[in-house]
């Protein structure tokens, strides 16, 4: 249990630390965000695969293109959408993707959603109508961007499901980071805001380091205990940043609006606790 807390802490602070990195770096467009975060991950993928002998083109190729399809929407909307909207703000609304997962799973995959859930749907939309309703800095196109992310995020999980354990998991991250690197690449010329300098090169390659073995740790973790007893350290990282957003960006969150989060976060907790169950 203590080296799958470790292993799900680590992941916590890769993750925020990726999401500090853009909201820092939201002077370039979304697309160059895109772009570095995910050439920086295939910096370790193809390696991997390739020392390890795994196909890389995989098994099932039109589910692989689809899901990095999907998955580089969700990533660039998210990215807008930190343009309009506090770190904390957009990173807790992002994890309403489980329960468009769920929702969208009962449409495409048949499953069955029982009474209990929909309560604990119902209790994280509230919290977004709370935060929404009593944070004033909640820019309503930002909202919008962050939900639609949420939706397609939703999507992915869907499309994994699908895929299962026909491919490596490693090729359906390369495929995502592939495609996010060349429909990244293609936009940024027609919206090269400006030209990383110095620094910035490091700081927007660290994008794809931090969010690889952010994703590495939380493999990790689920490995190494049951998912319903560890799931709930994976939303420090709504915290995490949260704080860390009052202390470098000078964010504030009304006291109903922190509730809200709550809400959202309790909900999401909630609901998986009991599909572990």
């Amino acid at each position: 249990m203590k080296k799958a807390i470790y292993f799900m802490i680590l992941s916590t602070f890769s993750f925020t630390a990726m999401n500090l990195l853009v909201k820092y770096l939201q002077g370039f467009s979304a697309y160059q965000l895109v772009f570095f975060r995910s050439i920086g991950t295939l910096f370790f993928t193809m390696p991997f695969l390739l020392y390890h002998k795994i196909p890389i083109l995989g098994n099932q190729r039109k589910l692989l293109i689809l899901r990095g399809l999907v998955g580089v929407t969700s990533m660039g909307l998210f990215f807008m959408s930190v343009e309009y909207l506090k770190i904390g703000s957009a990173v807790s609304l992002r994890y309403l993707s489980p329960i468009f997962a769920t929702l969208l799973a009962v449409l495409f995959l048949k499953e069955k959603v029982k009474n209990i859930q929909w309560l604990f749907f119902l209790i994280a939309f509230s919290g977004v109508l709370i935060i929404k309703g009593f944070d004033t800095d909640i820019d309503s196109f930002g909202l919008l961007l962050i939900i639609l992310s949420a939706l397609f995020s939703g999507l992915v999980y869907v499309l994994i499901n699908k895929i299962g354990s026909g491919d490596h998991p490693v090729v359906i991250v390369n495929y995502f980071m592939w495609i996010a690197t060349i429909l990244g690449g293609v936009l940024s010329v027609f919206q090269w805001v400006k030209t990383p300098q110095g620094m910035e090169w490091v700081l927007l390659l660290s994008l794809g380091i931090f969010g690889y073995f952010g994703q590495l740790f939380m493999t990790k973790a689920f490995q190494s205990q049951a998912t319903n007893k560890i799931v709930s350290f994976k939303y420090m990282e709504v915290i995490f940043t949260m704080i860390a957003g009052v202390f470098i960006f000078g964010d504030s969150y009304p006291l109903l609006s922190i509730l809200g989060t709550f809400m959202v976060i309790t909900g999401l907790v909630l609901n998986v606790l009991y599909k572990s169950k």
